[in-house]
């Protein structure tokens, strides 16, 4: 027979999983917020001249989707508010990204990249858990 041991899980009001789901949701939004969609935020008019523009849509356009991407997504996924669709814009940029922009990149130098390919399609896969700040029907 088996004994069980209380564990340091048994005193949180939800599951470890939605404990780590949280986690994932901030630190990758963090992450992509940080690095990429606030510098494009603060430095709006440097970035439009160094955008890359892989099919020809016009700078503003590429940058304006990469903000939507990497700057609003983020914000929505770490509150939990239409996360799985939240994730799609970011999953998009990143493998064009990683697929047209920069294919020559090995996993080494591609690793951040691959690493929040792997962050928000987890998130898209998962949902948000119960930690967040709404409820819809798209999100469960």
């Amino acid at each position: 027979m088996e004994t069980r041991h209380p564990t340091l899980w048994q005193g949180l009001p939800v599951p470890p999983l939605d404990l780590g789901l949280l986690f994932l949701r901030v630190a990758g939004s963090f992450m992509l917020f940080y690095v990429h969609g606030l510098p494009k935020l603060m430095h709006y008019a440097h970035e439009l001249t160094v955008i890359e523009d892989p099919f020809g849509l016009g700078p503003t356009v590429s940058l304006w989707a990469a903000i939507l991407a990497e700057a609003l997504c983020p914000v929505l996924i770490a509150l939990g508010v239409f996360t799985r669709l939240a994730c799609l814009p970011i999953i998009g940029v990143l493998l064009v990204a990683m697929l047209a922009v920069h294919p020559g990149w090995s996993i080494a130098e591609g690793q951040f990249g691959w690493l929040l390919l792997v962050i928000f399609t987890s998130i898209a896969l998962c949902g948000p858990g119960q930690w967040r700040l709404r409820n819809s029907p798209a999100q469960q």
